[in-house]
């Protein structure tokens, strides 16, 4: 899809908005997603699928979106002391703590390294070595999560955990369905049944020492903020600011550099906004998801009329590709400005189209965007553009 002024509107009706928009009251928990749902100390946790099956291995897992986004997002609920255990992924992994402490491993055996996990940290793990964690906080910990692709392959197991469960009566078959013996299931014939990771191939497995692990968290404390990230930001009511994770994603900023540039099939960005202040209208053809971490945000698509939905902590939104989209603090968080994590599809940047009133607003203001997608002064882009 182009992103020009030229191409047709997309409206977003009301209906579909409330269909794309996913509260936290709208959650629905899986507590038997995985091979490991009676092992002792991980019989209580509970996993979330809101864009995408993600990587559940039961069929009756819900699912608020199915439609394909090019990442999947969800969430893993669990209470103080359990445990998700030692597997691995084949496309990226992204942990958002929204509140809880969580003691990350990794390592077939969970001792080759350890980073405690805090409210506010983003977490990639590479891709190919087996990570599990734990939730030390006192209270029902949550982590959002990120997974690569619209396709993920499922996961494998450490061998310890598959032949646990086993004994729990619990069979994984090759195309990934959790068979339960213990409940009725019957083993299929002529299907093959997942057996443990053989040495030869663990051996190989990439081995990350905890200070490489920790290049791969952005803590609060880590992000780096450009007030100048965006044609609207010295603009009334488009004072946002944009710290990028993952990628180089929306940002207009030409010196802005994320802290994890390793492509994701996804890229990840903070914004953060005094009430009364956001993104001003605009849009792009990516898929897009959008998590509250704190504050109150009203999100606004199309043009006139336009729509609106307000959304609190916890809460996340889908927007279409190709809708115009405008995004205003309400309610300051607890400590301040609200925040907000934009989830962008594709591991390349994303260039926005801004609304013509956008675009001569700033103009007013002696701002534009060059020709690389970046910002620059209208003064010297007209000296340098006009025919001699």
């Amino acid at each position: 899809m182009t992103t020009d002024h030229a191409q047709t509107d997309l409206t977003v009706d009301a209906a579909e908005v409330e269909r794309r928009t996913i509260r936290r009251s709208d959650w629905v928990a899986c507590n038997a997603a995985f091979i490991d749902c009676r092992t002792p100390g991980s019989d209580r946790k509970e996993n979330y699928a809101f864009i995408g099956g993600g990587v559940s291995q039961n069929a009756a897992q819900f699912v608020n979106l199915t439609e394909p986004h090019g990442f999947n997002t969800g969430a893993a609920g669990m209470p103080n002391g359990i445990s998700n255990n030692l597997h691995l992924h084949f496309t990226a992994e992204v942990f958002i703590n929204l509140g809880g402490r969580f003691r990350l491993r990794w390592g077939v055996d969970g001792k080759q390294g350890e980073y405690v996990s805090t409210d506010g940290d983003v977490i990639s793990v590479p891709t190919w070595i087996f990570r599990g964690f734990t939730n030390e906080g006192p209270d029902d910990g949550i982590l959002w999560t990120v997974l690569g692709r619209d396709v993920t392959g499922g996961i494998i197991w450490g061998p310890s955990v598959l032949r646990e469960a086993e004994s729990y009566g619990l069979h994984l078959t090759a195309d990934n369905r959790l068979v339960d013996t213990v409940a009725g299931d019957t083993l299929p014939e002529g299907v093959a049944l997942i057996k443990p990771m053989k040495q030869e191939y663990i051996d190989e497995l990439t081995a990350y020492s905890v200070e490489e692990m920790r290049r791969r968290v952005v803590q609060p404390a880590d992000r780096v903020y450009s007030r100048n990230a965006l044609l609207c930001s010295t603009l009334p009511g488009g004072a946002a600011e944009l710290s990028l994770v993952i990628g180089y994603g929306m940002s207009e900023d030409r010196r802005q550099v994320p802290a994890i540039t390793e492509p994701h099939s996804f890229n990840v960005a903070w914004v953060r906004a005094a009430a009364e202040e956001g993104l001003l209208r605009h849009r792009h053809d990516r898929s897009q998801a959008l998590l509250v971490k704190s504050g109150r945000w009203a999100v606004t698509l199309n043009g006139d009329p336009a729509t609106t939905v307000e959304l609190g902590p916890s809460d996340s939104f889908s927007v279409p590709p190709g809708a115009w989209r405008a995004f205003r603090c309400v309610e300051e968080g607890p400590a301040g400005a609200g925040e907000l994590l934009v989830v962008n599809s594709g591991d390349d940047r994303v260039h926005l189209d801004w609304a013509p009133e956008v675009v001569d607003a700033a103009r007013d203001t002696d701002r534009m965007i060059d020709p690389n997608g970046y910002l620059a002064p209208v003064g010297v882009m007209v000296t340098a553009t006009e025919d001699d």
